[in-house]
């Protein structure tokens, strides 16, 4: 090529078809680079929030399911050991009372040999954790039990509406224990069976 030509090109008399391709290729690159920081946002917002959703707070922990000793006590692998766990805010019924045999299939069901995070909310007098175990889909089985009515919301010890709302749900649609005609608490059963 000449150098008058090469200096025409540079300048002025560039091809029309050139500048727009590099008109179109740069606009290209902005969107797709619009759309990569877009995608990282929404990837850190994601990632955020099930690190929130599944990630225990102090104290709190994660663990496999290796046994269940009624509707609402499980016990839970935590560092290496089995640790037992009263779930919060529910009372099942006895394993002699109507649905207790049903109540501690419906949580075995859920639960046994899964990996679950248990939200720790203190002890009981026994020296059981008292908690909210969260299932591997991100349900609470506390409520479960409640909804299914497989457990009563435990007044006494909770006071939490979403409990009060599953429970009267289960009352109303006769769910479970809800089915026969005067249903006896738990508490009020241990309490008769330590009278005698």
């Amino acid at each position: 090529m000449e150098a008058g030509k090469t200096n025409n090109l540079r300048g002025r008399n560039r091809c029309p078809h050139t500048s727009n391709y590099l008109f179109v290729a740069k606009r290209n690159r902005r969107t797709r680079n619009a759309t990569v920081s877009l995608a990282a946002v929404v990837l850190i917002l994601v990632v955020s929030a099930l690190w929130q959703r599944w990630m225990p707070a102090r104290g709190d922990f994660v663990g496999r399911v290796v046994g269940v000793s009624d509707g609402d006590t499980i016990e839970v692998m935590r560092a290496g050991r089995a640790v037992r766990v009263r779930l919060q805010g529910i009372d099942c019924p006895e394993s002699h009372q109507p649905y207790g045999t049903r109540a501690k299939q419906f949580t075995s069901d859920l639960v046994f040999g899964k990996t679950v995070a248990v939200q720790i909310h203190g002890t009981d007098q026994y020296g059981r954790i008292l908690g909210e175990v969260i299932l591997p889909d991100g349900r609470s089985l506390n409520r479960e039990l409640v909804r299914n009515g497989y457990a009563w919301w435990y007044r006494r010890y909770s006071d939490d509406p979403v409990l009060q709302r599953l429970e009267e749900e289960a009352r109303r649609e006769r769910r479970g224990l809800w089915r026969d005609k005067n249903p006896i608490p738990p508490w009020e059963f241990r309490r008769e069976r330590r009278q005698r």
